[in-house]
C-alpha cells in the first residue's frame, strides 16, 4: 500500500522553505532548500527586511540572470519568509494578455491583490464552560426551546435558547463540560475545547481532544479581532451583486475606477480612525520581458501610487527588443523603468552546488540515488543545464524500478540520457535534418530559402 501522506503534488520549488539566511542576513551554505547564489539571496534578504518594516512599498526590483539560475526559487524563498500575513502574488507576464479584460485592468487587479488591509474590530463574546443544556420540544415537535447554563470561575448564568441556537449547538456537538465562545453580533458558536475539570471523566474522547482552563472573570468579554483582506477582495465584494460569491467563482470582470477611488477613500478614513492598517505586499512578475510597451508605461505610473506594493520582476533576456517597439534595451525593459529599479543579478551554479540541488530534489521526490549516479547527474547539470539534470531524476527512478532496484544507478541515468535529449543534442539533430522538417528556413549558399516541399 502507498503511504497516503506521500501522494501530495510535488512542485518545481516545493523544497524551498525560505531564503536560508541567518540573523545577520548572511547566507548559509545549505539551508531551507537554498543552495548557492549567496550575493543574490543576501540582497533579497535586505529587501525583505525593508518590506517587513514597510519602508520599500512602491519600489521595483529586477532579478536578472541566465535560465535555471534560481530567480524563481529566490522569489519563492521571499514568499515563504514573509509568511501568510503579508500578501505575496505571483504572476507570469503572459497572464496579462487575457481575452476577458484589458492589460491594464489585469495588472491593476494584480497590484491590488498585493496590498493587504488589516482591519481591527471589537466584538462582544460570551465565553464560558457549559454546565447544562436543556432542550424542550413542543408536542408537535415543530418548535424547540431550551436553556443553556454557562459558568466561569466567578459566575454562572442561564441563557434562553431559540431554535437557531439549538441547531447550532447540535451541529457543533456541544456537550456539558465544553468551553465555548459565542459571538453576540452573529450568534456564531465556536468550541474552544474541553474543560480541565472534566479531564478525569470517563468519556470516549479522541486523541486530538484539546483541554482548556475554565474562563475566569465575567461571562461577557470584549475582544479585538483582526482580519487581513486584500484591496482586490474589497473591490470584488463591492462591485458585484453576488459580491462575496464572485471571489470564489473567479468571475470578477473589469472593475470601475470610480468604485476603486471610493474604496481608497474609505480605507484612508479607516486608517485615520485607527480601524485599519495598510500592509504593502510583494507582486512578483516572472518573464517580465513578455510585457509590451503599454504595460511598462502603466507600471511606471502605477509605482508612483501611494498604495503600491513592492514589485519584483525576473528576466533571463540580455539586450533584446522591447515588445511592441523596434528598439532594443537591456532585459527587454525600457531604460526609464530600468532606472527606477534595484537590480539583483544571479549567476550559473558550479558543479558542487548542482550536486547539492540534485540531492535535495531527489529527497523531495523520494528517490534514492547511488553516489555515482548523483555525481553523473551533477556533471550533466554542469554540461547541459540544471533543469535537464533535475528532469532526469524521475525517469531514472522508473527505469531502476523496472530492473527491481531500490536505488538509481549510473546505468539508469545513462539510459534516461539516451531516451531524452537536452537542448544541445536537439539543436544538433535539427541541423542534421535541415530541410526535412515542415515550415523551416533552409540556408543554401548563404541565402535563406523557405522549404516548400510540403
Amino acid at each position: 500500500m502507498r503511504d497516503v501522506t506521500k501522494m501530495e503534488r510535488i512542485g518545481a520549488h516545493s523544497h524551498i522553505h525560505g531564503l536560508g539566511l541567518d540573523a545577520n542576513l548572511e547566507p548559509r551554505v545549505n539551508s531551507q532548500g537554498m543552495i548557492g547564489q549567496g550575493k543574490a539571496r543576501k540582497a533579497a534578504g535586505v529587501i525583505l527586511k525593508m518590506v517587513q518594516e514597510g519602508r520599500i512599498a512602491g519600489r521595483a526590483i529586477l532579478m536578472a540572470g541566465p535560465p535555471s539560475s534560481g530567480k524563481t526559487a529566490i522569489a519563492m524563498g521571499m514568499a515563504q519568509t514573509l509568511g501568510t500575513d503579508v500578501p505575496f502574488v505571483m504572476l507570469t507576464a503572459s497572464e496579462v494578455y487575457s481575452l476577458e479584460m484589458s492589460k491594464t485592468e489585469s495588472l491593476t487587479q494584480a497590484f491590488r491583490r498585493s496590498i493587504g488591509v488589516r482591519i481591527k474590530e471589537e466584538t462582544e463574546l460570551i465565553e464560558g464552560e457549559v454546565v447544562e443544556i436543556q432542550v424542550d420540544r413542543s408536542v408537535t415537535g415543530a418548535t424547540k426551546t431550551g436553556r443553556l447554563t454557562l459558568k466561569t470561575t466567578d459566575m454562572e448564568t442561564v441563557y434562553d435558547l431559540g431554535s437557531k441556537m439549538i441547531d447550532q449547538l447540535q451541529k457543533e456537538k456541544v456537550l456539558a463540560g465544553d468551553v465555548v465562545s459565542i459571538d453576540k453580533a452573529s450568534g456564531r458558536i465556536s468550541k474552544l475545547g474541553r474543560s480541565f475539570g472534566r479531564a478525569k471523566d470517563y468519556d470516549a474522547m479522541g486523541a486530538d481532544t484539546r483541554f482548556v482552563a475554565c474562563p475566569d472573570g465575567e461571562l461577557q468579554v470584549r475582544k479585538e479581532v483582526v482580519h487581513t483582506v486584500s484591496l482586490h477582495e474589497i473591490d470584488v465584494i463591492n462591485s458585484r451583486t453576488q459580491g462575496f460569491l464572485a471571489l470564489f467563482a473567479g468571475d470578477t470582470g473589469e472593475i470601475k475606477p470610480e468604485l476603486r477611488d471610493q474604496i481608497n477613500g474609505k480605507v484612508a478614513e479607516w486608517r485615520e480612525e485607527g480601524k485599519a492598517e495598510i500592509v504593502p505586499g510583494v507582486l512578483f512578475i516572472d518573464e517580465v520581458h513578455m510585457l509590451d510597451i503599454e504595460c511598462f508605461s502603466f507600471l511606471n505610473r502605477a509605482l508612483e501610487n501611494e498604495m503600491a506594493p513592492l514589485v519584483v520582476m525576473a528576466s533571463n533576456r540580455g539586450i533584446t527588443r522591447i515588445r511592441g517597439t523596434k528598439y532594443k534595451s537591456p532585459h527587454g525593459i525600457p531604460t526609464d523603468l530600468l532606472d527606477r529599479m534595484l537590480i539583483i543579478s544571479t549567476g550559473k551554479y558550479d558543479q558542487t552546488e548542482i550536486r547539492e540541488i540534485v540531492k535535495i530534489r531527489a529527497d523531495e521526490e523520494d528517490v534514492r540515488l547511488s553516489p555515482d549516479a548523483l555525481e553523473l547527474l551533477a556533471t550533466l547539470g554542469q554540461k547541459t543545464s540544471l533543469r535537464y539534470a533535475l528532469n532526469l531524476i524521475a525517469p531514472s527512478q522508473l527505469l531502476a524500478q523496472r530492473r527491481k532496484l531500490t536505488s538509481v544507478e549510473v546505468e539508469d541515468v545513462k539510459m534516461a540520457y539516451q531516451y531524452f535529449c537536452d537542448v544541445e543534442r536537439s539543436t544538433t539533430y535539427a541541423r542534421e535534418t535541415s530541410g526535412m522538417m515542415f515550415g523551416e528556413e533552409e540556408i543554401t549558399n548563404g541565402h535563406v530559402a523557405m522549404d516548400t516541399s510540403a
